[in-house]
């Protein structure tokens, strides 16, 4: 028998193409649906909102489909109370459990509304006292009281603006033929917005920062105060480390652009030196590493969360080797994050992505435009990519953001 339920969405309906792709959804999901009302908004900066009824075979398959229309900020018109179930297994949500969005979202529970803490995509959402949370499965613990269904929990999505000058205003997601200076003055000005809202900045950085000669300019961006968290894996600290103690990235000489003798040795060497040390700070404040990305940060007192890869070499003492610990370290410095900058890495940048809430604005940079475009397909909606040199691209940031920087 099938079974129907109100919902309802509001936005740029139709601009914005979420309206069609939410009919898409329900129809990919089994379900049908009718539009009950819509009222369209008659300027171009004014939002619109529709009422659609939608019909599922039977309970289980409405709430899977209730489920998936939150991703796009579609909400009951009723939602009614939310249902918690006991979890009576470690590391394993009930059957039935809330899958939950990266939105802004509030759940109903005996008549009060609560918000969510840390709102992250692919997560369950665990009621504890006065406390609603989202909790990764691997976290699960036996008697934790986890939310079933999807009634009782309303999302926001964030609102898109349709004009202005700043990043959050540029009208595509993926950027590859806008003036270059535009690009790099939108980033910055989200930036200083973060900064001057008290926020932190957070960056996502590959290796190809150091290949393509750009860690002097993030360094001065480090020193500017404009870089707060960096989270990264083996590769951009042990080739920073290696520009810094022998000139060369990956054995290539970073001034000469050519590889020099014995240089496919540098990497290894520069590892040994710095797990000798037994820490990437304990270099720095001995004096064995003395530049670099990786030396201003623990200069500067910022934070770091490196995360390896089953290819590593090494890896360098301080990087998490167990993903899940990994996960961890970076959910614990998501605190203020008010902007992040991704740059020249793709598995990184979707993992950022996934435990990033919504609200969150997030620039995506990588001459490869599978990774700018990956990172939304993964689920990080608010994302925008620039397709471009990173190299060139971070020395003009810089130039941007400290005035007084020039690479020697």
């Amino acid at each position: 028998m099938s079974v129907t339920e109100n919902v309802e969405v509001t936005g740029h309906l139709m601009d914005s193409g979420i309206l069609s792709r939410v009919l898409d959804d329900i129809r990919q999901y089994g379900g049908d649906w009718v539009i009950k009302h819509i009222d369209v908004g008659h300027e171009a900066s004014d939002t619109s909102r529709a009422t659609i009824t939608v019909t599922a075979e039977d309970d289980d398959a409405l709430q899977r489909l209730l489920m998936r229309l939150q991703t796009r900020g579609v909400n009951q018109t009723d939602p009614g109370e939310a249902t918690l179930a006991e979890a009576d297994m470690d590391g394993v949500f009930p059957d039935g459990f809330y899958s939950t969005t990266n939105l802004a979202t509030r759940v109903r529970i005996a008549g009060r509304w609560y918000d969510v803490e840390n709102p992250e995509m692919d997560c369950g959402l665990v009621v504890d006292g006065e406390r609603v949370y989202t909790l990764p499965m691997s976290d699960v613990r036996v008697g934790m009281q986890v939310v079933i269904g999807a009634s009782g929990i309303r999302v926001t999505a964030p609102d898109v603006e349709k004009s202005g000058d700043s990043f959050g205003f540029m009208e595509s997601d993926v950027s590859s033929e806008k003036p270059q200076a535009v690009l790099v003055r939108q980033v910055a000005d989200g930036m200083r917005d973060a900064k001057a809202a008290g926020k932190k900045v957070l960056w996502v950085g590959g290796p190809g920062v150091v290949h393509t000669g750009a860690a002097p300019a993030m360094v001065a961006m480090v020193n500017a105060g404009f870089v707060d968290v960096l989270f990264a894996g083996n590769a951009l600290a042990t080739h920073d480390i290696e520009s810094s103690l022998y000139g060369t990235s990956l054995g290539v000489d970073l001034s000469m652009g050519h590889g020099v003798e014995h240089g496919h040795e540098h990497h290894i060497r520069a590892l040994n030196t710095i797990r000798k040390e037994g820490s990437i700070r304990a270099a720095v404040e001995s004096g064995v590493l003395t530049g670099g990305i990786m030396h201003a940060l623990v200069k500067h007192e910022k934070r770091f969360v490196l995360v390896g890869s089953v290819r590593d070499d090494g890896p360098l003492p301080d990087v998490h080797t167990d993903v899940i610990e990994g996960q961890r370290a970076m959910r614990a410095e998501l605190t203020d994050v008010g902007f992040c900058l991704m740059v020249a890495t793709m598995l990184h940048s979707v993992a950022t992505g996934n435990i990033l809430p919504a609200s969150i604005p997030l620039v995506c940079v990588d001459i490869n435009p599978a990774t700018v475009t990956k990172l939304a397909d993964r689920g990080s909606s608010q994302a925008k990519g620039i397709v471009t040199d990173v190299g060139l691209f971070l020395e003009q940031l810089a130039i941007e953001l400290v005035p007084d920087y020039r690479r020697a």
